[in-house]
């Protein structure tokens, strides 16, 4: 068994009077979802495997309000955007990562109007920092030569034109990396975005996740490498459409890190 891992709050920072170097944002998936919950825990190992002096806010954290504000709920966004600013700006937060493109969004874009400014990172930006820094060592292992496609998160590729990061990533992995014939500033949604991910899709000729994992299966590749929880819900349900679970897997960039590291 390995040893557990404290993750400190931002309170118990403030206690000791020190400020961490980063503020890892979870976010409502990573928080409660049972499938996005492996991701933090990956993403934390890999923070902890780098020495990364990081703290989380626990209860304090609140959604950010992106599903709100796509779902035109403009008045919601800005009660949720406001408590979480409020928080932040008391613990006088400088940089903040997180491992969904969603929030990674909402706070870089949308909370400097609201008085709430930060350096915000996706947790693939970071990962490649700690790369860059040799302080994360990032290796083959399991994945080395195995077939990789990437679907790109929408609010991390084209609203925020972050295509390299995860990609680096990944070829620090060793990976035969195939691209999707839709991928980069062309990349097909998942169909979660927009607050879609809390709905049934409305009738149609094809549900947009099962046409995405269509596009993904056509490359052959042995594991669909993901950047968004909500993506890795959508493409993983698309994944069980075609009965192919048992030969495809859905994986987020950092987990595919901490496995081939035996994290």
């Amino acid at each position: 068994m390995s040893e557990a891992i404290t993750v400190p709050t931002m309170a118990e920072y403030m206690a000791q009077g020190k400020q961490p170097e980063v503020l890892f944002w979870v976010g409502c998936a990573g928080s409660f979802d049972d499938r996005a919950k492996k991701i933090t825990k990956a993403f934390v190992k890999l923070l902890h495997n780098a020495k990364v002096d990081f703290a989380v806010l626990g209860t304090e954290e609140g959604c950010t309000g992106d599903p709100a504000k796509r779902a035109g709920n403009e008045f919601l966004f800005q009660m949720q955007a406001m408590m979480n600013i409020e928080v932040l700006n008391g613990y006088e937060v400088k940089k903040i990562v997180t491992a969904c493109p969603h929030c990674f969004n909402t706070i870089k874009n949308e909370y400097p109007g609201l008085g709430g400014n930060y350096e915000v990172m996706h947790h693939t930006q970071f990962l490649k920092s700690l790369l860059d820094e040799g302080r994360l060592k990032v290796e083959g292992g399991k994945f080395k030569g195995k077939k990789i496609t990437f679907h790109d998160p929408c609010y991390l590729g084209r609203a925020n034109n972050e295509y390299e990061a995860p990609r680096d990533l990944l070829r620090k992995l060793e990976v035969e990396l195939t691209e999707m014939k839709r991928c980069k500033s062309r990349g097909l949604c998942c169909g979660a975005g927009g607050a879609q991910m809390f709905k049934e899709p409305e009738p149609g000729k094809k549900d947009v996740n099962i046409e995405r994992t269509e596009e993904a299966l056509g490359t052959n590749a042995k594991i669909i490498a993901a950047g968004c929880p909500f993506c890795n819900t959508m493409m993983t349900d698309g994944v069980k459409n075609f009965e192919k679970e048992g030969e495809v897997a859905v994986m987020d960039v950092a987990e595919m890190i901490a496995n081939a590291q035996d994290l």
